[in-house]
Formats: C-alpha cells, sequence, structure tokens
C-alpha cells in the first residue's frame, strides 16, 4: 500500500491544518484507514481512522470534538481536519491501512501500530507560539 500525505505545517496554538491521505496503486473505498502520529521516541499512536462501513469513524480521546476524518473516494483521497491545535499534537502524521478487528483497540484506545510495515513519508505537523 503506498501513500502520500501532505498538508503538514507549523502553526500557533489553536490554528487548523486540513491533512490529506492520497493513495496509489489500490481503490481506498475497499479499506480501513486510519490516520497515526508519531512524536519524537514514541511509536505510532491513532488519532482517527475510518471504516468501510458508510459512517463509521473513530477518534481517541484527545482529539475527539477537533478531529474530523473523511474520505473522499473519487479522488482516492482521506482527509483529516484539525482545529484547536495543541502542543501535544505536534507529530509526524501518517496514514495506514487498519485491519477491521484492529480498529477500536488502533484508533481509540491509540494502541501501538508495531506490525504495520508500510509507513510512508508522513506529513509534519508543528504547534507552537
Amino acid at each position: 500500500f503506498h501513500f502520500v500525505e501532505t498538508g503538514g505545517n507549523s502553526v500557533q496554538p489553536g490554528g487548523s491544518l486540513r491533512l490529506s491521505c492520497q493513495a496509489s496503486g489500490f481503490a481506498l473505498d475497499y479499506y480501513n484507514i486510519g490516520w497515526f502520529r508519531q512524536a519524537p521516541g514514541k511509536e505510532h499512536e491513532g488519532v482517527s481512522c475510518i471504516s468501510t462501513d458508510p459512517g463509521t469513524t473513530y477518534y481517541t480521546n484527545s482529539v475527539k470534538g477537533r478531529f474530523t476524518i473523511s474520505r473522499d473516494n473519487d479522488k482516492n483521497t482521506i482527509y483529516l481536519q484539525m482545529n484547536s491545535l495543541r502542543p501535544e499534537d505536534a507529530a509526524i502524521y501518517f496514514c495506514a491501512v487498519v485491519p477491521h478487528h484492529r480498529l477500536w483497540r488502533l484508533c481509540e484506545l491509540s494502541d501501538p501500530y508495531y506490525e504495520y510495515a508500510d509507513w510512508g513519508q508522513g506529513t509534519q505537523v508543528s504547534v507552537s507560539s
């Protein structure tokens, strides 16, 4: 699976960003897709996921009410709208395919995604004043 993540930038606390994750070589609408982030010295942790079941999304507690995940199957792209950004949101953000039986633990409980091997370049999000 090949993804290209874009949209990262440096913003002040309270700012907003929209990240994009475009897939190539396969159709996104057949897969559950998640956004993960990695801060220095830490594992990839789940932020939000979107299921193949229409309208089913998952968010880790720290981003609920601030982040919104969506998909545009025509553009083969997943988006993450991030509002009210905090310094602790700073990280490199990646997207990944998520098996159905792992959606809740990876995307709501933020279990580390040790077994995934196809991480792309990611996109850097910095939040500071």
